[in-house]
């Protein structure tokens, strides 16, 4: 057991180092100072990009927002919609004849429909009383013929 645990602690030890080693190789490259200076600029054109886009989206919400623009508007949807109102008025009483056309054929088609209803329900009414007798031929038991 001994013996396993010095080998297992000489390949750690063994590992740690060229951990070391790699750890050397990678601070080298990276030069940690530059880095660092890189990072500070980066984040002060993160700052001013986002300062930025604040002000052009405060310059534009102002340019946009102007009651008078919302006034103008709401004359024109205004206009728009008495001018729609107005030829919708116009075609209401036609509208309204044809309409009234429409529905006294359709309510002399519903009461032929319902008779038509009505006689179908007595052909289906001795259909069940059929399958009703079938099914009663089927499912009940047997009467035995002959004693046991």
């Amino acid at each position: 057991m001994h013996l396993g645990e010095s080998i297992a602690i000489a390949r750690t030890v063994g590992h740690l180092s060229k951990s070391a080693e790699v750890m050397k190789l990678v601070n080298n490259l990276m030069k940690a100072p530059e880095m660092a200076t890189t990072m500070r600029e980066f984040g002060k054109e993160m700052t001013k990009a986002g300062v930025i886009e604040e002000i052009v989206n405060d310059a534009l919400d102002s340019a946009l927002d102007s009651e008078d623009i919302e006034e103008e508007i709401e004359e024109e949807v205004d206009k728009v919609l008495t001018a729609i109102a107005g030829e919708t008025a116009a075609q209401l009483p036609e509208a309204v004849i044809r309409k009234e056309r429409m529905k006294q054929p359709a309510r002399v088609q519903e009461v032929r429909r319902e008779e038509e209803a009505i006689a179908e329900g007595v052909d289906d009414e001795e259909e069940l009383e059929e399958i009703r007798a079938r099914l009663a031929k089927v499912f009940l038991p047997p009467i035995p013929t002959h004693p046991l």
